[in-house]
């Protein structure tokens, strides 16, 4: 049966047995939520709830070890109350609460984070944001949209593109799952981001609701010299240092024209050489996706060959600019059947080959990093060196899916079969083996998936002492840690929460 996600609403990652009796895997200090708490949140937001099975569902994202867990009758954590704010002023009004108890805080909304990012490790208030919901305003003139942080994905294009004849060109694979707020809290890209940038690009202003309950509003104009962008401050922050609860987005016409090709190397890295050329020659196609032999074989039958997927939307002239330079580019390799399009456009956002795997025991995971061009080739064969040298390991691929003009994407993906030993122990091996990997090589830690808790630890390793500043920020604007504690690798008033 094909996946289909629940238009508008969170999606759970696979089907927890009995959510009212599902217990905790994580253990550490809990918040102890009392009946005064509870009743000034109902005084605060229109929706506040202790239900058992909502506590469960809403304490849980697409962290693909966690899947793991749920078949066990568990979830990451759980929280005390699920509150759903109608409004930005019920947002405001549930922190200023919060903040006078001193109770953790952990912003959800679609809840499709792959790395715990929305889990409240240490219970306390899930603030789900899913009811701040739409399209406020969208000036024509300019190409700015305004919308609320809970819109979903789908849902946003869809309004965008029927009503406006607009898009904001922000496809991430999650865009049935995802909303709005979560593309921003977790700094993410999507699929055609190499025409229209990733979000923090695509971004011009926020409104942001501080932990003791001020709004502030950033951004506004095309570009500015007032001081340090404070938009970008909040992007990619995970709900650490403030909830976004709507932004300003750049948008483009609907695309007129559309061209694609196809192109077999006889290596991983020759691919990787033509997709550099391409972009310093200043050509920005929307997809410039590069599989090594491994990925291509298993998703188009490919044989031995690395292979690069192109396709470009825009004006006419300059798609047909953009193809020309891609041609020219790729003139020493083989060209193919740009049929392989249609099949990842029709798959690209199928996701239920992961619950297939966990349910056989399967781990599987991806890890999504950057680096210069000319680290990239030492990154792809360290890495999957590192994560196939791990008991149990099965394969380890990658592709690279977003291009710049100094570096890319690379999207490993692994696989393991821990056998009797469960999955934990295999899981951090193999992230552990992989991110070690990419950081001596130079590489970032994370490249669109954030950080969450699963990659918390590589944090002050990753940063150096940059880390210091951003510990520094996380307490001037939230001296009481109660936004999101556990995640990014911050200092935790609960204490660091402790999982396999």
């Amino acid at each position: 049966m094909p996946f289909i996600p629940e238009r508008g609403a969170p999606t759970p990652p696979i089907e927890l047995p009995d959510a009212a009796s599902a217990t905790a895997r994580l253990t550490g200090a809990q918040f102890a939520m009392t009946d005064a708490l509870l009743g000034r949140l109902a005084d605060a937001c229109s929706a506040v709830s202790t239900d058992p099975a909502t506590l469960s569902e809403s304490s849980r994202d697409w962290w693909p070890l966690a899947m793991h867990w749920a078949l066990g009758q568990e979830v990451p954590a759980r929280a005390g109350a699920v509150a759903r704010p109608s409004g930005v002023s019920e947002v405001a009004a549930v922190l200023r609460v919060c903040a006078d108890a001193k109770a953790p805080v952990t912003v959800a909304a679609g809840r499709s984070g792959v790395c715990g990012a929305s889990i409240p490790v240490h219970g306390g208030v899930v603030l789900d944001l899913c009811g701040l919901d739409g399209i406020v305003d969208v000036d024509r003139t300019s190409l700015i949209v305004d919308v609320r942080a809970g819109t979903f994905g789908d849902v946003f294009e869809d309004a965008l593109r029927a009503d406006h004849g607009l898009t904001c060109g922000h496809w991430p694979q999650s865009i049935a799952l995802s909303t709005v707020g979560g593309w921003l809290a977790c700094r993410g890209a999507g699929q055609l981001s190499t025409r229209y940038g990733k979000i923090e690009d695509i971004v011009t202003g926020l409104d942001v609701v501080l932990a003791d309950g001020r709004t502030i509003h950033t951004g506004g104009a095309p570009r500015a010299a007032v001081g340090p962008d404070l938009t970008q401050l909040f992007v990619g922050s995970e709900g650490t240092l403030g909830v976004i609860t709507g932004a300003r987005l750049r948008a483009h016409p609907v695309p007129p024209a559309q061209q694609r090709a196809a192109y077999g190397f006889a290596e991983f890295t020759d691919g990787l050489d033509a997709c550099r050329r391409i972009l310093q020659r200043g050509a920005t196609p929307a997809v410039l996706r590069l599989y090594d032999s491994a990925e291509a074989n298993r998703s188009y039958q490919t044989g031995e060959r690395a292979v690069l997927l192109v396709l470009d939307e825009a004006d006419a002239a300059l798609v047909d600019a953009t193809m020309a330079i891609v041609a020219q580019e790729c003139a020493a390799a083989e060209p193919l059947d740009d049929g392989m399009l249609d099949t990842w456009l029709a798959h690209r956002n199928d996701v239920s080959a992961l619950e297939a795997l966990t349910r056989r025991g399967i781990v599987v995971d991806t890890m999504e990093i950057a680096g210069r061009w000319r680290d990239l080739p030492r990154i792809y064969a360290r890495t999957r060196e590192a994560i196939l040298a791990v008991d149990g390991a099965l394969v380890a691929s990658a592709h690279q899916s977003h291009s710049y003009l100094d570096g890319a994407c690379l999207y490993f993906t692994f696989a393991g079969n821990p056998g009797g030993a469960g999955p934990d122990r295999f899981y951090r091996a193999a992230w552990d083996a992989g991110t070690r990997a990419v950081l001596a090589e130079g590489g970032a830690l994370s490249h669109h998936h954030g950080i969450g808790l699963n990659r918390s630890r590589f944090v002050r390793e990753a940063l150096g002492d940059a880390f210091d500043v951003l510990v520094a920020t996380k307490h001037a604007l939230d001296p009481g840690g109660i936004l999101n504690p556990g995640k990014l690798g911050l200092p935790d008033p609960w204490g660091s929460p402790v999982w396999p």
